[in-house]
Parts: structure tokens; C-alpha cells; sequence
């Protein structure tokens, strides 16, 4: 892909080489030139079409629909309640959040796996004593100002650690789920810490025209997040440097500071999910978001976004949370244990990446 005006891109594998500038090559004597049509470009037409971003989006929307149709089977009105439909985007705003942010990182060429962690150290931080008592003598903004903060804080620390230190994004994050899950625990001393703030909990569980604060917001973000990676050098140096971070390097793009500021912003995003899981559940706990960097990996490469980088795409994603909230609460109405759930998403996840495997090994076939 292009990055930007002066670099261009490399030629697809199986792709003849371009002609020279000086024009087409001219026929050798003796032969006669072959006049017959050029086949149609590789990816034109309705099949091209359905193989790229449409065709994945048509068959995220399928899936959806089919789920629901599992939904409206099995568990009748209660599924198909608009209540219920409400409660399946309530939860999804959390893990969408926390997924757009997620989308950048995996598209830069890196993973997180301290997503859930970050997400309850915040939720411990912006509801300690102090700091409410703060938020009561200022506004409830300043615990909004806290958990961006602390996520912020906890995605420079990976950046700085995966760009400058060298160190693989696996190892990192990994160290931070185990620090920030352990300094949540040693804050909140293993206790839930209730929020006591009305104002703050009254904002966020308002609805605007029947729509929950909490759906805005997530649709906001995910907004700002398609706009930001389809719309703005900083989403096409992004997709640069999970394509080839070398090549991206030799067009003048600062490979290390990007990488860091791709992790600060998920940071970001996890620090504004605790704000939205706090005021969900009117606490913040040590506890809060076990196992959502699963949910958000999940999502992200259900959506189509390439595990090894240089491909991402935010409506992918949106589809995939909404794909796997679906799912959860289908499973819930019809009593299905956490343990089943698990391993349902654990079998979905395989199979995305293997269908991508697939996938990119046709297309690098001539």
C-alpha cells in the first residue's frame, strides 16, 4: 500500500513486473504479435468484489443473522426483546472499545494481552477513596481524567517496552497483565470499591432516544477509530509497519515512535472502557475484564484484521464483537456455562485464523 505521494508500493507476488518508463517492450521480428483480449484484472468483477473487505463484511453480516436465528429459535421472545437487544449492546460497548483499539495494534504487526488487566487497574484507580473524594470536590471528570490516565500510562510502558526495548509484544504485555492485575489487587486490597458519585452514574446509564450512553460512545469511538485508520496518515503509516516494518523504515516513517503511540492508544481505549464498566456496574474491582483480551483478539480477527499485520479494518471488528456478544447471550438464555463458552470461542478463533491462512496462501498463488 501506498504510504505516501513519493513510496511506492511493492508489486504482489505473481504479478508481472511493471514496464519500463521508456514503454512496452517491442515485438520481436518474425513473430506476430498476439492480439488476443488481456484477461480482466485479478480481483475485478463481482467475484474480486466479494473476496475483498465487501465480500468478508457480507459474510460477517450472514453469521450475525444466523446467530440471531439460533437466538430466535431457541430462546423465543426473550432473545428477540428489545430489551434484550439493548443488553446484548450495553455489553458489547465495553469489548467494542477495548477491540477498535486492539484493531490498531494487531494491524501495526503487535498483540496485547494486557487489555483486561489494564481495564481493572484503572476501574481500581479512578474509584479509591481519594480519588472520588477529588471527583466530589471538582467534577466526576476527574475520574474520567484517572482511568484514561492510568491506561494511557500502562500503554506506554508496553510501547516503549515492544519499540524501544525490543522486547516481543507477547512477553511485554504479558509482564504487564501479571503487573497491573497484581497492583489492582494491592490497591483495592482484594476488595470491590463502590462508586459513589450519582451524577457520574446517572450520565452514563442515561439513554439518548432509547439508546443507552454507553452504545453512543462505543459508536463514537468506533467512528473516530474507521476515520483515524482509513482517513489519516497515521492509519496508513499504521498499516505500513505491520506490512513490512523495514520498508516502512526506508519511506521515512518513524517505525518505533508509531509502534509505541499504536499501544498508547489502546491504552486509551481500555482506560475509557473501565469508565463505561464502572459506571455498568457501579464498582471498580480487581476482578473486572477477566479474560477480555480473548473477546478482543477474538473479535478483531473474526472482523478480517490480519494477525501478522498490514491489513485492519474497523467495521470488521464492530461485526465481530457484535458476532460474539450475540453468541454469548444466546448461550446465556439457554443456560450454557462459561466453560462452553469458552471453548466455542476458543474453536471460532482457530478457525479465523485458519480460514485467513487459507486465504492469503490463494492469493500468493499465480
Amino acid at each position: 500500500m501506498s504510504v505516501d505521494a513519493t513510496t511506492r508500493a511493492p508489486e504482489p507476488e505473481g504479478t508481472p513486473p511493471s514496464t519500463s518508463a521508456a514503454g512496452p517492450a517491442a515485438p520481436v521480428a518474425g513473430h506476430h504479435q498476439n492480439t488476443a483480449p488481456a484477461d480482466p484484472p485479478r480481483g475485478s468483477g463481482p467475484a474480486g468484489l466479494l473476496a475483498g473487505s465487501a465480500g468478508r463484511n457480507l459474510g460477517l453480516v450472514i453469521a450475525l443473522l444466523l446467530i440471531c436465528a439460533v437466538g430466535a429459535l431457541t430462546a423465543g421472545d426473550r432473545f428477540l426483546s428489545v430489551d434484550n437487544a439493548m443488553t446484548i449492546l450495553r455489553l458489547a460497548a465495553v469489548t467494542g472499545i477495548v477491540s477498535v483499539g486492539m484493531t490498531f495494534v494487531i494491524g501495526g504487526g503487535g498483540i496485547d494481552l494486557s487489555v483486561g488487566a489494564i481495564v481493572a487497574l484503572a476501574s481500581v484507580w479512578a474509584t479509591t477513596l481519594a480519588t472520588q473524594a477529588m471527583a466530589a470536590d471538582v467534577h466526576w471528570v476527574v475520574m474520567v481524567f484517572v482511568a484514561l490516565a492510568v491506561g494511557g500510562g500502562c500503554g506506554l510502558v508496553n510501547g516503549v517496552l515492544v519499540a524501544y526495548g525490543k522486547v516481543a509484544p507477547f512477553i511485554a504485555t504479558l509482564a504487564m497483565l501479571a503487573s497491573a492485575r497484581g497492583l489492582a489487587e494491592i490497591i483495592a486490597q482484594r476488595r470491590t470499591q463502590i462508586v459513589q458519585d450519582r451524577d457520574f452514574i446517572d450520565f452514563f446509564q442515561a439513554s439518548v432516544v432509547g439508546v443507552p450512553v454507553l452504545v453512543i460512545v462505543f459508536a463514537l469511538v468506533a467512528v473516530a477509530g474507521w476515520v483515524l485508520l482509513n482517513r489519516t496518515t497515521f492509519g496508513r503509516r499504521t498499516l505500513a509497519v505491520g506490512g513490512n516494518p523495514e520498508a516502512a523504515r526506508l519511506a521515512g516513517i518513524r517505525v518505533q515512535r508509531q509502534t509505541a503511540a499504536l499501544y498508547v492508544l489502546l491504552g486509551l481505549a481500555c482506560g475509557l472502557a473501565a469508565v463505561l464498566l464502572m459506571a455498568r456496574t457501579t464498582t471498580g474491582t480487581s476482578t473486572h475484564g477477566q479474560l477480555l483480551e480473548l473477546d478482543a483478539i477474538a473479535a478483531v480477527v473474526i472482523g478480517g484484521t490480519l494477525l501478522s499485520g498490514g491489513r485492519a479494518t474497523i467495521v470488521g471488528t464492530v461485526f465481530g464483537v457484535l458476532i460474539f456478544m450475540t453468541l454469548t447471550n444466546v448461550f446465556t438464555l439457554n443456560d450454557l456455562d462459561t466453560s462452553t463458552q469458552a471453548v466455542a470461542k476458543g474453536l471460532i478463533i482457530v478457525a479465523a485464523v485458519l480460514l485467513q491462512q487459507r486465504v492469503a496462501a490463494r492469493r500468493r498463488s499465480p
